[in-house]
């Protein structure tokens, strides 16, 4: 298959909607049920570019400076795919020997089973594909005391992660290259950002070829893949310079597709704060005769995003005023105070299927989400938990409450619960079926159980308070859930606590008016961390197995410094960082299997002072049938997953 020229041009269904959040909300006593979804409705068609241009203008002002690299198409100079390529070790077609279908192997721990995430490491139960410090390795894993490195590619910008899909490989890289800009008050320069997308072919592992590349204005957001469809999420600011708006751009070899004024929709209504150009881009990895597609819509930056099968859900948090608003389910005049605010997040919903991708409709709810865990859709039905705060009014104390929305498929706000846990905010959330399991904490550890089989009328069913908190949860087979997050001690004076240890803890759910913590380990003390409580992608486990491993820096306290007793908020010096090997069952509970590093010493954790980094720190871990793998930049392991008994280990220094 020869690589397409630089004279194909694709023709983009690029149309471009500007979706200003809806002007209505709840201010103090106002509950957020007054908020009106509108849709799709509303929506209008700028004319000409001059009426773009005064609209954002009317919105933000004018002056604000802006960069922008002369196009987009700067970030893609193509050199030659040979050059960028290192070829390790030849390789024919895979050994007949190993039926791979057969192996048991790990995948991305993702949110929705069957739509992918975008991680730095993937593996197909043979090879392993990792990026890491502007490298694509291709890894041959499985048979273990046959590891090695079969071929490099250098990348230009910063890998975001990869997706395999067959045998194509497909790489997202952030860019940024200083422009020059020149304003009245002479030139600066500032950073620009790109987003870039290459397709290879790796069925020949040895010699990975590009297919297809190509680049988009701006910032990545987040993607997800449905296959054989890529979905990525970019965002750029919308404003002004010179009196010129630089819309999104996306281009490949030798072509470069602008959105015009005329193509962008928008709600003619007043907005609070700036905008920005959210593009979403569709990719047939598979398939090279079918072109691409991308939509750009303005809104706010885009925060989270969820997906489905069929939509994807895209909030934008937003702060409002008094000020800012003139409407709140109706006239409100002079009666409200200029000071008061209150959070929004507004949901965009589109709808997805292989290259199309059409706007539904939008809500609005309450408060921020933290994360995407804290976003669902079930049964046609979309749910979200935010936390908020109640009765906000500048240089007062804020109260943060939260809070449980459903939306029908029409975003009509149909149900709600709120006001969950005053005082507190959430810190993870998992939605599973018709049941919500919020984590909520100031001084201890609220689990919620939050019935959702009625829409309409969501309910606490249970709660368990105890020491600690979970910042992710995870399902655990029938009627069990796994948290991980820091063990907690009370302040002795205040109304807080201390964060102590990384807890992982499983909970009985079973009974969901009675949700109940029957196992817990707590390693290390206060200043111990694990990328899971803020990555998900470092989470893996086997239910089948009963295994759970863990990425894990390792923060102890030396009593002997400490004579009169160790104070509550004292942290520990960093002693140890690899992956925790865990037991997992009901009955047994949670136990230490074993541990597994990369550090060769403690050279890196003694020099790491407050902030610990090192090359050889471990960040992810998989498994292909019964070998263990653990990553870092500095190498591969590979132990048996029973006994742990280390079988090779593989090198990746430059």
């Amino acid at each position: 298959m020869s690589v397409h020229g630089a004279t194909k041009v694709w023709c983009l269904a690029t149309i471009s909607l500007i979706l200003l959040p809806a002007v209505a909300g709840a201010i103090l006593g106002v509950h957020l049920r007054q908020i009106q979804t509108n849709g799709g409705k509303g929506i209008s068609k700028f004319s000409s570019y001059e009426e773009l241009k005064a609209f954002l203008k009317k919105s933000q002002g004018s002056g604000v400076a802006y960069w922008r690299w002369p196009t987009a198409a700067g970030f893609l100079g193509l050199p030659s795919v040979k050059s960028a390529i290192t070829f390790r070790a030849e390789v024919g077609e895979t050994d007949s020997s190993l039926n791979v279908g057969q192996i048991e192997y790990s995948a991305t721990n993702v949110q929705v089973e069957g739509i992918d995430e975008a991680d730095i490491i993937k593996t197909d139960g043979e090879y392993i594909y990792l990026v890491s410090d502007q490298r694509l390795l291709l890894i041959r894993a499985y048979p273990p005391e046959r590891m090695e490195l079969i071929s490099e590619v250098r990348l230009e910008g910063n890998p975001v992660g990869l997706y395999i899909s067959g045998d194509r490989l497909v790489t997202i890289e952030q860019m940024y290259r200083d422009a020059i800009f020149t304003g009245e008050d002479g030139n600066m320069i500032l950073p620009q950002a790109n987003v870039s997308f290459r397709v290879y072919d790796t069925s020949n592992k040895s010699k990975p070829v590009l297919r297809r590349e190509y680049a988009i204005s701006g910032f990545y957001s987040a993607s997800r893949m449905l296959e054989p469809y890529v979905y990525s999420v970019v965002v750029e600011p919308a404003v002004m310079c010179k009196d010129e708006v630089f819309l999104p751009e996306l281009c490949g070899q030798g072509w470069i597709k602008k959105a015009t004024a005329t193509e962008i929709y928008y709600y003619n209504e007043s907005s609070e704060g700036a905008h920005s150009f959210v593009t979403i881009l569709a990719i047939n990895v598979q398939d090279e005769s079918v072109e691409p597609t991308c939509k750009t819509f303005l809104a706010g930056a885009s925060d989270v995003i969820y997906m489905s099968y069929d939509n994807m859900y895209i909030s934008q948090s937003i702060w409002r005023t008094a000020l800012s608003t003139g409407q709140i389910g109706g006239s409100i005049g002079a009666s409200i105070n200029a000071n008061q605010g209150y959070e929004v997040t507004v949901i965009h919903k589109l709808h997805v299927d292989g290259l199309s991708i059409e706007y539904v409709a939008r809500g609005e709810a309450r408060g921020f989400p933290l994360n995407q865990f804290s976003m669902d859709e079930h049964e046609g039905f979309f749910r979200i938990a935010t936390t908020s705060h109640a009765d906000y009014e500048l240089n007062s104390i804020l109260k943060e409450v939260n809070n449980i929305y459903v939306f029908d498929s029409d975003m009509n706000l149909v149900g709600s619960l709120e006001d969950i846990a005053p005082g507190e905010r959430i810190h993870s959330a998992r939605f599973v079926g018709d049941l919500c399991y919020l984590v909520t904490f100031k001084k201890v550890d609220p689990l919620f159980v939050i019935d959702l089989a009625s829409p309409e009328r969501p309910k606490v069913l249970g709660k368990l308070k105890i020491p600690g908190y979970s910042d992710y949860l995870h399902p655990f087979g029938e009627g069990f859930l796994i948290g991980v997050g820091k063990e907690t001690v009370e302040a002795e004076e205040g109304d807080f606590a201390w964060y102590q240890g990384l807890k992982i803890s499983l909970f009985d759910v079973r009974q969901l008016d009675d949700p109940r913590e029957i196992s817990k380990l707590v390693i290390g003390d206060r200043g111990t961390d694990s990328p899971v409580l803020y990555d998900h992608k470092a989470f893996l486990l086997d239910i089948k197995r009963g295994l759970l491993v863990l990425p894990v820096l390792v923060a102890e306290i030396d009593p002997s410094d400490y004579p009169d007793g160790v104070p509550r908020n004292a942290y520990g010096e960093f002693t140890w960082q690899g992956v925790y090997v865990l037991n997992v069952s009901e009955k047994g509970g949670i136990e230490v299997r074993g541990r597994i590093t990369h550090m060769d010493g403690n050279d890196d954790l003694l020099k790491s002072g407050i902030y610990f980094y090192s090359e050889r720190s471990v960040k992810r871990a998989l498994y292909i049938g019964g070998v263990l793998y653990t990553i870092s930049e500095d190498r591969i392991k590979a132990n048996d997953l029973s006994t742990l008994e280390e079988l090779n280990v593989l090198s990746l220094k430059r």
